[in-house]
């Protein structure tokens, strides 16, 4: 992202940012599923000109393998309870996105 975005800085999110809102209520970040238990899960935000009070470019989740949740949901090899809170945190950023 460096050498796309320079001058760039990922900021820290919370639960008080309006995509963790926007459809599901998403209310602790402590709670999503982890794969391979990497350690505590870590949401970072890139905003328009570096402030978290502009528009949102980018999320990264980090120690959290949701995308693996969504890809082995269908199957039974993951808990279905981890899988649904993976289904909404994907369900809030594609509503944020398409409505922000």
């Amino acid at each position: 992202m460096q050498r796309v975005l320079p001058d760039a800085r990922f900021v820290d999110m919370d639960v008080r940012h309006p995509i963790y809102h926007c459809f599901f209520e998403i209310d602790s970040l402590d709670n999503f599923p982890q794969a391979y238990n990497a350690g505590a899960p870590i949401f970072r935000g890139l905003f328009e000109d570096n402030d978290p009070q502009k528009r949102l470019q980018m999320i990264v989740n980090y120690n959290t393998d949701i995308s693996q949740f969504w890809e082995w949901s269908g199957r039974g090899l993951r808990p279905m309870d981890q899988t649904n809170e993976a289904y909404k945190l994907g369900v809030n950023y594609l509503v944020y996105g398409l409505t922000h």
